[in-house]
């Protein structure tokens, strides 16, 4: 097993399709986790998990109770690699906002051709755009060798 660096694990995670598991925690303090689309950014020096979660859903609600998450992404294929990253999110309604960043994650996920379709899909009325700035990270690569 090896630790990822910053630049091994900001590739491993943005690879292809790997969807991120996100962990939060529900009002009667029980874990929640959920798989989501999403994209990394760079962002006035620090990094960002950025995505889209309705604002009803049980994701939604967690984090505007409790910003704190927990995202793993990882490979299931030997020799097995996973980054785990904590952050705290800041919640947005600004749809035009909601507009750019859902279409670049419709992107990755759909393919530039869908892009647009999904993401005026996604960036709507009681959509929320989710940037979490990542606090922690804990990656390790080929962790059966």
């Amino acid at each position: 097993m090896q630790n990822m660096s910053r630049d091994e694990w900001w590739a491993f995670a943005s690879d292809g399709t790997r969807t991120g598991k996100l962990a939060t925690v529900r009002v009667n303090g029980a874990a929640h986790v959920a798989p989501i689309w999403f994209v990394l950014n760079e962002q006035d020096g620090y990094d960002e998990v950025v995505f889209n979660t309705g604002a009803e859903s049980v994701k939604g609600k967690a984090l505007r109770r409790d910003p704190r998450f927990s995202l793993c992404v990882d490979d299931s294929t030997p020799p097995y690699s996973y980054v785990v990253v904590q952050g705290e999110a800041t919640l947005s309604e600004d749809l035009d906002e909601s507009l750019v960043w859902a279409t670049k994650i419709a992107a990755r996920y759909m393919g530039e051709d869908k892009a647009d379709v999904f993401g005026k899909r996604n960036a709507v009325p009681g959509e929320l755009l989710v940037r979490g700035r990542i606090t922690k990270v804990t990656a390790h690569a080929n962790v059966a060798d």
